[in-house]
């Protein structure tokens, strides 16, 4: 098959039988264009898609590299063109190429993103509910993402019996069953405190964190409430329960504590997973140094 008709009964079929939507056609055509046309200058003539080999992938991946296109939209490329590919090999009778072997570029993990210290003290002490006692609850669970660096599934999974104590370890049961023992700030006491005044006595293996109906509170409902208040007092999008744990650590590192000691708290299994908070750490030094230098400009 000529390579433009394979192009496009490729799309033909990604309309018509995967029902895909016509900006996802419009991209994988788009993806497909590319390939053909660097093939054609590559070879000097009209590809064969037949003679197709891995290495005519790797050097289309290492000229779009070359014209400074991210590892992101390079593996998404080549996501588009292994599937163009497969459908040749269905379809159309071409001989099948080992792409598990043809790897894309890796991609750069996303770094975190942090709250400032006011915005964190907003999120941990305003409320966008009318009740006191859900103000109180999710002004004690945010208390704890952001003073103890947890992730909300392992707030959230604690009971009345792990009610969190000033001087006294806090024990976490982390990804993959991992324990670690985090510290407890006296502010993280009071919140909780507070809430469990208006949640009332239970027994000690039920949730510390309850909804509306007293059963364990559900992760969405407490996004939403930060999202709530996130729109009340205009902070950022980006201020989530996972973006306290990620304040937690950034704040850590710009007092000067070690990041050792900080992958122990956050759980980390890789040091290099804590250090992606370095970036983050320089960047508002960057900031920092911008603003208040005067001869920055």
């Amino acid at each position: 098959m000529a390579p433009l008709a394979a192009r496009e009964a490729f799309l033909d079929w990604l309309a018509r039988e995967r029902r895909a939507s016509p900006e996802t056609v419009e991209a994988y055509g788009r993806d497909v264009a590319d390939l053909l046309a660097f093939l054609s200058a590559h070879h000097g003539g009209e590809p064969d898609l037949a003679a197709l080999r891995l290495a005519d992938l790797r050097a289309f991946l290492a000229y779009r590299a070359g014209l400074g296109i991210g590892a992101a939209s390079r593996a998404r490329q080549l996501s588009a063109l292994k599937t163009f590919l497969r459908f040749l090999v269905r379809r159309h009778g071409l001989a099948p190429l080992p792409l598990g072997g043809l790897s894309g570029p890796r991609r750069k993990p996303p770094v975190p993103r942090a709250l400032t210290e006011d915005q964190a003290r907003i999120a941990t002490l305003d409320s966008a509910e009318d009740s006191p006692a859900l103000a109180a609850r999710n002004t004690a669970l945010f208390t704890l993402l952001y003073g103890c660096g947890l992730r909300i599934s392992e707030a959230l999974s604690l009971n009345m019996r792990d009610a969190p104590r000033a001087g006294l370890g806090l024990r976490v049961l982390g990804k993959g069953g991992k324990e670690r023992i985090v510290p407890v700030l006296p502010a993280v006491e009071a919140a909780v405190e507070e809430w469990l005044r208006h949640r009332g006595p239970a027994t000690p293996d039920a949730p510390l964190f309850t909804g509306a109906k007293g059963g364990r509170l559900d992760p969405a409902v407490a996004q939403r409430a930060l999202r709530d208040l996130r729109r009340l007092a205009g902070l950022p999008e980006h201020a989530t329960p996972h973006a306290l744990r990620h304040s937690f650590a950034t704040h850590l590192l710009g007092g000067g504590a070690d990041l050792r000691a900080i992958q122990e708290l956050l759980g980390h299994a890789s040091l290099s997973t804590t250090q992606r908070y370095t970036g983050v750490d320089q960047a508002g030094l960057l900031e920092t140094w911008r603003r208040a230098h005067p001869r920055a400009d």
